[in-house]
């Protein structure tokens, strides 16, 4: 992806940023309408960690680390997606 080849890019990118700070929400929101029953069938993930991080990037945007945008696109978002495609 464009302006991810460093975290320095990709935090000089705002754009960019904000985009992946809007698609994590959106990730977040799903993982808030799942079943009880869903979830506590698939412990890999750490559902309620990604809940939470909808609830900072809703509510605490302000106090969002473009870094640690970073380091979910890079290391997290990868596993997930093949996790979830597995399904």
């Amino acid at each position: 992806m464009q302006g991810t080849n460093s975290p320095e890019a990709f935090e000089g990118n705002k754009i960019l940023c904000h985009a992946v700070a809007y698609n994590l929400q959106c990730i977040g929101e799903g993982v808030y309408r799942l079943s009880k029953e869903f979830i506590s069938s698939h412990k890999e993930i750490d559902w309620e960690e990604i809940e939470g991080l909808r609830h900072v990037l809703v509510h605490d945007y302000y106090m969002v680390n473009m870094r640690t945008l970073w380091n979910i696109l890079q290391k997290d978002l990868p596993n997930l997606k093949r996790y979830v495609e597995a399904l």
